[in-house]
């Protein structure tokens, strides 16, 4: 195929990307499915080439950034709330569905090998963290559950794809229990390591960086920079993305300014949006060449339907299983785990959300040539993804009859304006600690009230220097207020949702003192666009305003 053609390709993809999920929202229906079915139906059109997933393509080119979008949206504190939940699921449902799935296909499919078979439970154990994710915004179940979701299906992917490199080493040779023990326990170091090295390192850049442009550049390719070196010192790859993503979003308020965070926010929306639904596109595309290596290792008709009943079943059951053992260690064990326990009914939100997607259908295709009925297991995936996009379509509907306590929205209103309230406060104090003499009084009064701009066309404004002092006091405000956020994020106060709203309105208002008065404000401290260039960004994200007009919406 010559450059042309790929081209074409690429703009094809982004198109039907954008139509389908634009139709899909219209009516109501999952867009991942419906991507699957389309690119399914075209695999066997006349004239649609065959595709063929590189597995190193998507492992280093697609998962890196996916995660790494996930990760900086993703709340630390809330993942440190509710890390033994987490671990529980990333940790102990992805291996007890290894064993599980492995052991099952093992039993109705001998000839498979019990080392394929084992890596082929690791490859099915993840869910995926896009399509987690998007069901918990839709649904809006309880902020705890989206938590532990989102967490998991960051997580579980590491300990899957580690889960699988062992099972490949044993497919090749035995291998024993310490060694396997020995790479585990490095990989997840490794990973850590060089997730934070990583993390720590390009937030030193940031600081001292001095334009959104350059920052949303180094942004791009901060997961490459965590994934490859830790792949090449035999750590893991997708563990150093998470942690480099979660180190970064935390620390975000104090290392950026807020052209940069919005800016970065926006743009990796963008590639999320693009990369993760072209890869479900690109799932179907490749049905007709799995359907026909799968026809020269399949065992036959009746049997490959047996053997992808109990796969499917296998997969659904270690779920239920070890969700339902989980809640009864919770409502049952230790008392600090009792005070922490979850109703039934949220258990079966968690277990009807095992969706799986991008990394299994990467992970498959690692399997090794001579692994045995290679094609066959190839098909067993893309039968476990399209069932469980297709089970998604009905979890609005389960999630409704379980009737989950919505998040409350009077209660979450009153934490942010309880908290604009301590960052405005703190914004005055800074205003009367920096007034000297010289400043107009009703400078200092619209300043006071936290009204809306002066307007630089108003008739009776008067010389320009009465808006450079509002442009510099007002910015040592906003960096007050940031601060006392900040401050109040640390003693743990308020709840995340709550400081990320609070802190997208004074990015949104500092973005907005900027274009109102683009040569007399100062530069954040944090870094920004030098004064003699426009912001990269005119404007903020949505559903913010001014912390004057009204408290920020959660996201």
């Amino acid at each position: 195929m010559d450059s042309v053609a790929v081209i074409i390709w690429i703009v094809s993809f982004v198109l039907v990307t954008v139509t389908v999920t634009g139709f899909a929202g219209r009516i109501g229906l999952s867009a991942p499915f419906l991507l699957v079915a389309i690119g399914a139906i075209a695999s066997f059109v006349p004239g649609v080439p065959a595709v063929e997933i590189e597995p190193d393509l998507i492992l280093y080119g697609v998962l890196p950034p996916l995660l790494f979008a996930a990760a900086i949206r993703t709340s630390y504190i809330d993942i440190k709330a509710r890390g033994d939940s987490i671990l529980l699921l990333s940790v102990g449902l992805v291996a007890f569905t290894c064993v599980v799935v492995g052991l099952t296909t093992w039993a109705v499919f001998p000839s498979v090998g019990l080392a394929a078979a084992l890596a082929f439970g690791a490859v099915v154990a993840p869910t995926d963290a896009v399509a987690v994710t998007a069901i918990a915004g839709r649904l809006r179940l309880p902020r705890r559950l989206v938590t532990i979701l989102e967490g998991e299906s960051l997580l579980n992917d590491a300990v899957a794809l580690v889960a699988l490199s062992m099972s490949i080493t044993a497919i090749a040779g035995a291998v024993d229990p310490l060694t396997i023990s020995v790479e585990l326990v490095l990989s997840v170091v490794v990973g850590v390591g060089m997730g934070l090295l990583v993390g720590y390192a390009v937030a030193e850049v940031r600081r001292r960086l001095n334009s959104a442009v350059l920052d949303t550049s180094l942004s791009f390719v901060t997961p490459f920079l965590a994934f490859i070196p830790a792949q090449l010192l035999h750590g893991s790859g997708v563990v150093a993305v998470v942690f480099a993503g979660l180190l970064l979003g935390y620390r975000s308020p104090s290392i950026q300014s807020a052209e940069a965070r919005i800016a970065e926010a926006l743009n990796w929306r963008t590639i999320r949006f693009l990369l993760e639904n072209a890869v479900f596109l690109l799932i179907g595309l490749s049905l007709s060449g799995i359907l026909q290596d799968a026809v020269r290792d399949a065992p036959g008709l009746v049997p490959s339907i047996g053997i992808a009943a109990a796969v499917l079943l296998s997969v659904l059951l270690a779920r239920v299983v070890w969700l339902a053992l989980t809640t009864l260690l919770y409502r049952h064990g230790p008392r600090r785990l009792r005070e922490r326990g979850w109703r039934w009914r949220n258990s079966v939100a968690l277990m009807v959300c095992g969706i799986r997607g991008v990394v299994t259908l990467a992970a498959v295709f690692l399997l090794p040539e001579e692994t045995p009925h290679r094609g066959f297991l190839q098909l067993l995936a893309f039968i476990v993804i399209a069932v469980s996009l297709l089970g998604g379509l009905g979890l609005p509907a389960v999630i409704r009859r379980l009737r989950l306590p919505a998040p409350n929205e009077d209660q979450e209103q009153m934490q942010r304006r309880l908290l604009m309230s301590e960052a405005q406060s703190a914004g005055l104090k800074r205003l009367e600690d920096a007034l000297t003499d010289g400043i107009e009084d009703r400078v200092v009064e619209r300043l006071r009230v936290n009204a809306t701009f002066l307007s630089p066309e108003s008739e009776d404004d008067g010389p320009e220097p009465r808006f450079a002092d509002y442009a510099r006091l007002r910015q040592a405000m906003i960096e007050a207020e940031r601060e006392a956020v900040q401050h109040a994020r640390s003693e743990g106060r308020y709840e995340e949702y709550a400081v990320r709203a609070v802190l997208a309105a004074i990015d949104a208002e500092e973005l907005a003192l900027r274009a109102t008065f683009p040569r007399s404000s100062p530069e954040p401290t944090s870094g920004s666009t030098p004064q003699n260039e426009p912001p990269d960004t005119p404007v903020a994200d949505e559903g913010h305003r001014s912390p004057a007009a009204q408290p920020a919406r959660s996201d």
